[in-house]
């Protein structure tokens, strides 16, 4: 069945989008205002996008027309942010501090969480979190309602234990158990169930003619 983009409404689409493009993974974003406001939010619109330079955009969208979430308008304000990742064991909490609190709450305290100073920006990290990467912002491309924020990763902290050869930056992925953003309000995957297909070189793979 063809869905024409043209023809219907944004929200229709938004919607086809979030029910295809799975799993995504969870962006669990802290910044703060000038004033030092903490706030903490999680982002599914996410993903990696440059080596080098390290690169991560995040697709930040709108309360409602007009009121940009405030992760947006902290990391436009001071141009910092810190990247969580999110684990199993860390799932419940993220979902907290997805809740629309008013402006102003800490939905760090709300959750329950750690927070750990920083080294390279002043937002601290969630000390629950597997994985953490302090940004810097390069730009937001204005998308309407959202902004994609693209952010240059200056320090990554991964907890010891996923470490497997810190030396050659060797990580023990599947350990981290990180989990990924299905379709609907409320389902997400884990990371848990993988197989393996490696590269094929291409001094091994036999060109077809278009005679066979």
């Amino acid at each position: 069945m063809l869905f024409d983009f043209r023809e219907i409404p944004g929200k229709e689409c938004y919607k086809l989008l979030v029910s295809t493009v799975t799993p995504r993974p969870i962006a669990w974003v802290v910044t703060q205002d000038a004033k030092g406001v903490l706030n903490a939010g999680a982002f599914s619109f996410f993903n990696a996008f440059s080596g080098n330079p390290p690169v991560v955009g995040i697709g930040m969208a709108s309360y409602k027309p007009g009121r940009p979430k405030d992760s947006r308008v902290n990391i436009l304000e001071t141009r910092q942010f810190v990247v969580n990742l999110v684990s199993e064991e860390n799932a419940e909490k993220m979902n907290i501090t997805a809740i629309e609190f008013d402006q102003g709450v800490n939905e760090l305290e709300q959750a329950g969480l750690t927070t750990v100073s920083s080294v390279r920006v002043k937002p601290p990290r969630i000390a629950e979190s597997p994985v953490a990467m302090e940004c810097e912002l390069m730009q937001i491309v204005d998308l309407g309602e959202t902004g994609l924020v693209l952010g240059r990763v200056l320090a990554m902290h991964i907890r010891d234990e996923f470490v497997l050869d810190a030396a050659n930056h060797y990580i023990d992925t599947p350990k981290l158990k990180l989990i990924g953003r299905m379709h609907g309000r409320g389902w997400y995957a884990r990371t848990s169930d993988l197989f393996e297909m490696p590269r094929i070189p291409v001094k091994d793979w036999k060109m077809k003619t278009g005679k066979e």
